[in-house]
């Protein structure tokens, strides 16, 4: 089965929690803090396998998790990283923020891999908060959680030539002819459910052999979702030519060409920019002849490359294996990832304490990259730990922020996933 569109669920690894020990060895008095670091958590990563051709591999698993971060012990020891799961997709995956429908990267090129789920980092041991007035710190940091979304993985196939045209117009059977693919065939229309794909032996002599992709039978509307062809227009994007097979013996050939024209222009007017060719197909049909010499002068008149073939007889086919050498590059092109070559979408986080604050119904959220890491891995169990955290807020200008914006007692406030009960005086309490 042909699989390029699936939608999975992907959570990187927690880092792991640091450790709040102390060091307790005979004959060392008052030993101090020793524990180590959570180790950061694996992450979520995407990686171009030229051995694949379909998203089939997620038909049935959508859900995909990292391995977390080990916690910190003693005697400053740090948690073991987690390993990082990597999933393998075919080269022309797209890969889509579902939520948002932001493009997170296009991967194209063999081995070519991006991280779509990054890791927390581990939470510090106690060690790294003593100072010379408080020595015997009980607070670490939890560890940081791992990203997790909803991705859309689209395959968009990377052929050099793509077949295009109305359903029945003989694109498969082409195919065929050109090719040792053998695709299903039948005289009736959208016999063709899938793209199929086949290799042009040109027989020159820098032994160029371009793939070719029958992409299934468009019709009028289908850059707006009508028909079968619309899910797979994308897999005529990355092409370098573009074959544009018309029925000539249908009722009207030329409104058949029309419509694929418009079709493509709809979807993306760049597609009418690539090198084209359209194949008058069934030519040995009495309709067809008799509607040759006027499609054939129309396609003059527009500068448009046409010449009159049969799928079925071999008629022509010569003729278009060579107006293919002409236009494809050489074997040394032909080698490389076709344009674009891929692109990773690197977000930075942004620097800096900056926060935001709204009210909502009877409680408060503060936004905040910053400040909403600090709650996360705030142990609110630990006094120290919450008291600490009390001096984040002071000091971020959040406290100030919340006590303008009319703060009360009781009040419920959300820091990320954090939901904690405003009470001045038991922020004190914790902080003597």
């Amino acid at each position: 089965m042909f699989l390029d569109r699936v939608k999975i669920w992907v959570r990187a690894g927690g880092g792991g929690d640091g450790a709040a020990t102390f060091r307790r060895e005979a004959h060392v008095p008052r030993g101090g803090p020793d524990g180590g670091d959570g180790g950061r958590g694996g992450s979520v990563l995407l990686r171009v396998d030229p051995g694949l051709t379909t998203l089939r591999d997620f038909r049935y698993h959508h859900h995909f998790r990292a391995e977390p971060g080990g916690r910190g012990t003693g005697a400053r020891r740090h948690g073991k990283a987690g390993d990082d799961l990597v999933l393998a997709v075919p080269p022309g995956t797209g890969v889509v923020e579902d939520a948002t429908g932001e493009l997170v990267a296009d991967l194209v090129a063999s081995g070519q891999e991006a991280v779509v789920a990054r890791g927390g980092r581990g939470g510090l041991g106690n060690v790294h908060f003593a100072t010379a007035t408080h020595r015997s710190p009980h607070h670490a940091q939890k560890g940081e959680p791992g990203e997790e979304r909803w991705l859309r993985l689209e395959l968009r196939l990377i052929a050099d030539v793509g077949l295009v045209g109305l359903p029945n117009a003989g694109k498969s059977t082409l195919l065929a002819a050109l090719t040792a693919a053998r695709p299903k065939i039948a005289p009736y229309p959208f016999t063709t459910l899938e793209p199929n794909l086949g290799v042009l032996e040109l027989g020159d002599a820098e032994d160029r052999r371009p793939t070719i992709a029958d992409v299934p039978g468009l019709i009028e509307g289908a850059s707006a979702g009508a028909g079968l062809g619309h899910a797979f227009l994308r897999h005529v994007e990355r092409t370098r030519v573009l074959v544009h097979v018309v029925d000539g013996s249908s009722r009207d050939p030329e409104w058949d060409h029309g419509v694929i024209r418009e079709e493509l222009r709809l979807h993306d007017p760049a597609l009418l920019a690539k090198p084209l060719v359209v194949v008058f197909n069934k030519i040995d049909e009495p309709e067809a002849r008799r509607a040759w010499p006027a499609f054939a002068a129309a396609r003059r008149a527009e500068a448009i490359r046409c010449i009159a073939a049969s799928a079925a007889t071999g008629d022509g086919l010569a003729v278009l294996r060579a107006l293919l050498g002409d236009l494809l590059p050489d074997a040394a092109t032909l080698a490389a990832e076709p344009e674009p070559t891929g692109v990773v979408i690197h977000r930075l986080e942004a620097a800096g304490d900056g926060f935001t604050l709204e009210r909502e119904e009877e409680s408060f959220r503060v936004h905040g990259r910053r400040i909403e890491r600090l709650a996360v891995q705030t142990d609110f169990g630990v006094d120290e730990s919450a008291a600490r955290f009390q001096r984040d807020l002071e000091r971020l200008g959040v406290d100030a922020a919340l006590r303008r914006a009319g703060v009360r007692p009781g009040d419920t406030v959300r820091i990320g996933g954090v939901e904690l009960e405003w009470g001045p005086d038991a922020w004190e309490e914790a902080d003597r």
